[in-house]
């Protein structure tokens, strides 16, 4: 051995293992060692799962928004007619369509009618949201043109209408069944103003992906929803989608200007605004909470160090008097806890990989432990738990446990090293 060895030389990392390794007759390794170690583990296992699910909810919710809705939504200001109505229809949409497309940052711009009204179909009712579009447009949403699940095909649209998997659900219906939609507001009579009621076969069933989607919207042909709706001549609604919609705020200058005077926007992130702040809060009081977890973790670190350094104080008295110096103590015991802290975060890192991986199977392995219904997505709003792995919160999950490893192993290394030798000897 030099006089002056290296920082972190072999002996020490020698010492520090023969530290951890307990004697048989002891038991093998140390039970806090044990307790730190798997503390560890399933701390970062926790905080990786719940990012990779966090991350996963998020992007599902935004891509389900953004694939089954406009990006942006484009109206007109209310002006009164001859008659003395407000009228905020716009009449010249397809003009206002071209104008928009005409935008880099468009991708697609289309006219739209809007309505509720009620659906019907073997004794069975249910309330729904018609929006009328032409089959071109509709080839245009991702999440309704090519969902996952379907029944049907698009190309036939023309001849009736698209209805939500919930919407058939609810009624009953299947491909090919006529439902009779009912609106209030429909011919004026003397005696007042009887409903419009009207059949359409169903030609295509989608799943959007979102259950509150999937239970409420029916798509019906422009041409017919103007005839339906009495708006012939006119729109309610542009749709707009851009390329870039996390920059939306960005475009709305270009957009006003293009849409003309009496326009008004209303962008997705207005529209989910409230939900999408409610679920930053949750982000972020979910990552303290979980780091507040892997810091109780940690801690266990310094109970097994400090039950260590009382059990080798005279061994340390020992390696003192052979001439290691407080530097080189500090450094065994600090091997000691950060190890420990590194091999517990490798664990936990491995296992929340996995989970996040295999999340579907370990899902379904659960629901049929529990006999199924664990996830209601009436609830929720989405049928599976979504999870995405990513590097940079891998990284974070990596990073607060190898710190608060590292830092919570200081005090009690740094007190192993100021034991006198002679006090930890003269009982021995």
């Amino acid at each position: 051995m030099s006089r002056n060895p290296a920082p972190f030389a072999a002996f020490e990392w020698m010492i520090a293992w023969r530290f951890l390794r307990a004697r048989r007759a002891e038991g093998g390794v140390s039970v806090m060692t044990w307790i730190s170690l798997i503390g560890i583990t399933l701390a970062v296992f926790a905080l990786i799962a719940t990012l990779a699910v966090r991350s996963g909810f998020r992007s599902e919710l935004v891509d389900t928004i953004l694939g089954a809705n406009a990006h942006i939504t484009v109206y007109q200001l209310p002006i009164a007619n001859e008659a003395g109505q407000l009228d905020r229809k716009i009449y010249d949409y397809q003009d206002m369509a071209d104008r928009l497309r005409a935008l880099a940052s468009v991708s697609r711009a289309a006219p739209l009618v809007k309505g509720q009204v009620m659906a019907s179909f073997g004794g069975k009712n249910t309330g729904v949201q018609v929006f009328g579009l032409s089959p071109k447009d509709l080839n245009t949403l991702p999440r309704i043109a090519a969902p996952e699940n379907f029944q049907g095909t698009i190309e036939d649209f023309d001849r009736g209408i698209a209805i939500g998997s919930g919407v058939a659900r609810l009624l009953n219906a299947r491909l090919g069944d006529s439902v009779k939609l009912i609106s209030s507001d429909g011919v004026k009579t003397a005696f007042g103003t009887s409903p419009r009621v009207k059949s359409y076969p169903i030609t295509y069933i989608f799943t959007a992906g979102r259950y509150d989607i999937d239970k409420t919207r029916l798509y019906m042909p422009f041409s017919e929803a103007q005839a339906y709706f009495n708006t012939e001549g006119a729109a309610d609604e542009i749709e707009v989608m851009v390329t870039n919609p996390e920059q939306i705020e960005a475009l709305i200058p270009d957009l006003l200007h293009a849409a003309g005077p009496r326009a008004q926007l209303w962008s997705w992130k207005e529209a989910s605004g409230n939900f999408l702040r409610a679920l930053q809060i949750e982000d972020n009081v979910m990552f303290i909470i979980m780091s507040i977890l892997v810091l109780i973790a940690a801690m266990n670190i310094i109970s097994g160090l400090v039950m260590l350094v009382k059990n080798k104080g005279r061994d340390i008295g020992i390696l003192r008097t052979m001439g290691l110096s407080e530097g080189a103590i500090m450094r065994i015991f600090f091997i000691c806890g950060a190890g420990t802290g590194l091999i517990g975060t490798v664990f936990g890192v491995v296992l929340g990989c996995l989970f996040a991986i295999y999340i579907d199977t370990i899902f379904s392995l659960v629901n049929y432990l529990a006999g199924g219904g664990v996830w209601d997505p009436s609830i929720r709003g989405l049928y599976t738990i979504p999870a995405e792995l990513y590097l940079s919160d891998v990284l974070s999950a990596i990073g607060l446990s190898l710190g608060l490893s590292f830092f919570i192993t200081l005090f009690p290394a740094r007190r192993a090293a100021r034991l006198n030798p002679v006090e930890a000897l003269r009982y021995e």
